[in-house]
């Protein structure tokens, strides 16, 4: 194995949103391959035609641009292993298929589901194996001439993995260490379907890495179970000294635990649980994602390696070529993670302080736009941003921050007017507008001390006139230091404002 060049792969199903536990899963193979110089590839395992949801695939692959996770090869990348698509394999998954039956390590069964249920009832805990397959109408049980002649016929018939019971399969898990199941508590797995001449995915996941030249097969640990049936697949097929090394995935687990993450919680408690807002095409039900809420993909990208994975020490922000020269499976927890969603808000926070103001102002132009404002400048822009964007946590929560900096306030808070707003307030500021027009370059600094000046010469006090001022300017009693807003808005705007409410409070 250490001479091959390390090859990983993700491999969802188009079956509907991608769960952000798939984008984790994604990341850790993306973190690996890149450590150590190799390759990630995106499959799409599509043989559930039942469960197919059209433009799944679509979202999977816009989702990892957003996120910035760039495949090597694969589905929308190309490369020369393809097809990418299982759907589009199903003459490789026959031969293989075919090597199965004729090794005798697999049978054709042509129980139909009623025949099935009517089993289940007959046997408490049925499941089709060792102790129960010659009671079956299989190719075991069956003549050769009738298994032919149903076939013939078109009866339809699945192909199932023979395992015989009483073997300890050993698993060397790169997270768990060794893991030993026993063969006896195995059922005999569906590997293919004549009814739609595809495989299921334990068939067809194992031709495929092994085709693919995958070495690395790092993955959820809902799969643990069904290792021991691959390990077999891969003996059975002639293929253990190539086998590719196990990694299963601790379980991202509900904010308060007991349980594995699931799209409810994340309605019942107001976060995403999908990188990008998806639109359901049956029922029109549209789910929030990380992106439309407001997180930046750098942000999710740090706060998903953190749940599973630690760096070995207590450093939280972690840029993207840190998290890939530090990741270490050594390090990948063997339980499960709870969600932290407050966590994950605090980590978007800290990415948009780090960002330029640039790069938030472009992204908050469509918020102002929602709102009306249309046709700022863009350095104006980028000034307001510069001033509170350390106030918020996601660039959609600017505009409760910063909306007097474009629309002059048309109300006064009244709490904050019965506060802030005193008998003389009107006089006062009737006299800090002739003071305000004197007052060349009207910057912060210097205004400030000019406008402190005339305060202690007339003997008003400071926090009245400051707090009058800025209800006349904001509309409430928020927002950042009041010069800061007067030199942002400008000399004209902020006579124009003190004026009005002069005129309206009295």
């Amino acid at each position: 194995m250490s001479e091959r060049k390390v090859r990983v792969r993700f491999a969802p199903s188009p079956t509907g949103p991608l769960h952000i536990g798939g984008v984790r899963t994604a990341l850790y193979n993306y973190l690996f391959a890149k450590q150590h110089g190799g390759e990630m590839i995106l499959r799409i395992e599509d043989t559930d035609t039942q469960r197919f949801v059209p433009g799944a695939e679509e979202y999977i692959i816009e989702s990892f641009q957003w996120l910035g996770l760039p495949f090597d090869e694969g589905v929308g990348y190309g490369g020369k292993y393809g097809p990418y698509r299982q759907s589009e394999r199903k003459e490789i998954y026959k031969k293989y298929v075919d090597r199965l039956l004729d090794a005798g390590r697999a049978y054709i069964a042509f129980d139909t589901p009623e025949e099935l249920e009517a089993k289940r009832k007959e046997i408490p805990n049925f499941q089709y194996d060792a102790s129960t397959r010659m009671q079956m109408r299989n190719s075991l049980t069956l003549p050769a001439e009738e298994v032919k002649s149903l076939i013939d016929a078109g009866h339809r018939y699945v192909v199932r993995t023979k395992i015989e019971p009483g073997e300890d399969i050993h698993v060397n898990d790169l997270i768990r260490g060794e893991v030993v199941i026993n063969t006896s508590i195995l059922d005999d797995k569906v590997l293919y379907k004549s009814a739609d001449h595809l495989p299921t995915y334990h068939l067809a996941n194992i031709v495929d890495d092994h085709l693919m030249e995958i070495t690395h097969v790092i993955r959820g640990e809902e799969w643990l179970s069904s290792a021991p049936l691959h390990v077999l697949l891969y003996r059975y097929l002639g293929w253990a000294d190539t086998m590719p090394c196990f990694a299963h995935l601790p379980l991202l687990l509900k904010p308060e635990g007991g349980g594995k993450l699931s799209k409810r919680d994340g309605d019942r408690l107001g976060f995403p649980v999908f990188p990008l807002e998806w639109r359901d095409p049956k029922s029109g039900e549209v789910s929030s994602g990380y992106r439309e809420s407001g997180y930046l993909p750098e942000a999710v990208i740090n706060f998903l390696a953190l749940l599973g994975w630690n760096p070995g020490d207590n450093r939280e922000l972690i840029a993207m070529d840190e998290l890939i020269s530090l990741f270490d499976l050594a390090h990948c927890s063997k339980s499960g993670a709870k969600f932290d969603y407050e966590k994950g808000k605090w980590f978007n926070h800290q990415y948009i302080r780090k960002r330029s103001d640039k790069d938030i102002a472009a992204m908050f132009r469509p918020v102002l736009e929602q709102h009306g404002v249309v046709g700022t400048d863009e350095a104006y822009v980028e000034k307001v941003v510069g001033l509170m964007k350390e106030r918020v946590s996601f660039v959609p929560e600017l505009w409760e921050q910063t909306y007097y900096f474009f629309v002059a306030p048309e109300t006064y808070d009244e709490k904050t007017r019965k506060k802030r707003w005193k008998e003389d307030s009107a006089a006062q500021l009737t006299e800090l507008i002739e003071v305000l027009r004197r007052r060349e370059p009207f910057d912060v600094e210097g205004t400030e001390e000019y406008v402190k000046t005339w305060i202690a010469g007339k003997g008003y006090n400071l926090g009245n006139i400051m707090n009058a001022a800025r209800l006349a300017l904001v509309g409430q009693g928020i927002g950042p230091q009041v010069f800061h807003i007067t030199e942002a808005i400008g000399k004209e705007e902020t006579i124009r404002r003190i004026g009005r409410a002069i005129e309206v409070l009295g």
